[in-house]
């Protein structure tokens, strides 16, 4: 259905980089392990400078020969372009009869007898009515006000705190032609876990570019065409508390973003040479690559906890479904479908059943304890992509 897919996906060698004796002490002990995981099986370490020369010549240009590193190494890693591929599967759509409507913004819902009443206001602001059964909202930051309107008590004690990536960019052609991998390092001590260093190969409308980063940015925009009004909005009575406990319990957090979105450049280009120690200021640009809403919930144990990964909350009946939380990739939005799938249609998953497993032969089986299954996926995925 989706052809060209070089068009969305490139095959990327994926790599972790430590530096310190520490440091190579815990990634080689976490090589020995996932290596004899089947789905790690490929996975290479290295200490060897000549060996990491050749997996990351621009990393290892100019290195104090003294310094101790080490990296592990993936060779069937990619690079997805999830712009494109969201094109191309809603052309596939569109081609079934389903209906796209863009530049239409939800301004309320509401509960009926017949399933979920929203009012729409289109491009040119008329005000229109659509009646839905079921309700899946997957709108990035603009999920939390979405989930908020519908009044379901799932959505009740549920926040979120906005945070902003910021990214070194470069499109020199002379420094990206030497780098073509993903690279990722440790997240420094007092550093969220959505702070992990990055070096990455990004094809951006067809031409190689290089990012570094995340470096977190305090905003109060939900969206990155928002409203600084977008966070307090969110204080509503049901999630008041929650909110103030989160707040309370992450102060070291709020001032590591304020002081991340204060940093020069310069100091960003510190950052970035502990990956490319010659880095050159002129050949780097600092961007905004958009906006992240972390889940503020109740936990059994622990009110207004504050929470890193993806999560779908759906109603008691089943008939609305949010996504929220960081932007969920490949490695889990498709597990993150079949989560509403299995919960919100579990009436129609026995007549399903036949089908996911045409589209997904893997569905319902673990891969890593069908090593013979891994192989069969892994290779029929790769003939297909172009990989």
């Amino acid at each position: 259905y989706l052809q060209n897919p070089q068009q969305f996906i490139r095959k990327i060698p994926h790599m972790s980089f430590v530096q310190g004796e520490n440091n190579i002490a815990f990634l080689k002990k976490r090589f020995e392990l996932l290596s004899q995981n089947p789905l790690f099986e490929n996975m290479q370490f290295s200490e060897n400078p000549e060996t990491l020369k050749h997996w990351m010549p621009l990393m290892m240009e100019n290195r104090n020969a003294q310094e101790a590193v080490a990296a592990t190494y993936i060779e069937n890693g990619t690079d997805v372009n999830f712009g494109e591929l969201t094109r191309k599967l809603f052309q596939h759509l569109t081609a079934q009869g389903c209906q796209l409507h863009l530049n239409h913004k939800v301004t309320d819902i509401q509960k009926s007898n017949d399933g979920w009443l929203l009012t729409i206001q289109n491009a040119s602001g008329q005000i229109l009515k659509h009646l839905c059964k079921f309700l899946f909202i997957g709108g990035g930051g603009g999920t939390l006000p979405l989930l908020q309107k519908t009044g379901i008590k799932e959505g009740k004690h549920v926040g979120g705190f906005p945070v902003s990536g910021i990214f070194m960019e470069c499109r020199n052609p002379e420094v990206v032609v030497k780098h073509h991998a993903k690279v990722y390092g440790k997240a420094k001590i007092g550093a969220p876990p959505m702070s992990v260093p990055h070096l990455d190969t990004r094809f951006i409308d067809g031409e190689k570019t290089l990012l570094f980063g995340p470096f977190a940015g305090f905003t109060f925009k939900f969206l990155k065409t928002g409203s600084i009004c977008d966070f307090p909005a969110s204080f509503k009575p049901g999630n008041l508390l929650t909110m103030h406990i989160a707040g309370l319990k992450n102060i070291p957090l709020t001032h590591y973003l304020i002081k991340q979105a204060l940093l020069t450049k310069e100091q960003r280009m510190a950052d970035l040479r502990e990956f490319v120690p010659d880095a050159k200021s002129e050949d780097w640009e600092v961007i905004i690559a958009g906006q992240r809403v972390q889940i503020i919930k109740d936990l059994p144990n622990a009110k207004g906890s504050l929470c890193f990964g993806t999560e779908v909350i759906s109603s008691e009946d089943n008939t609305v479904a949010a996504l929220l939380g960081a932007s969920p990739g490949a490695s889990t939005s498709v597990d993150a479908m079949l989560s509403v799938l299995e919960k919100c249609f579990a009436d129609k998953l026995p007549e399903w059943k036949e089908k996911l497993s045409e589209m997904m032969p893997s569905y319902g089986k673990s891969l890593r304890d069908t090593p013979e299954l891994a192989q069969i996926s892994r290779a029929k995925t790769i003939r297909f992509l172009g990989l």
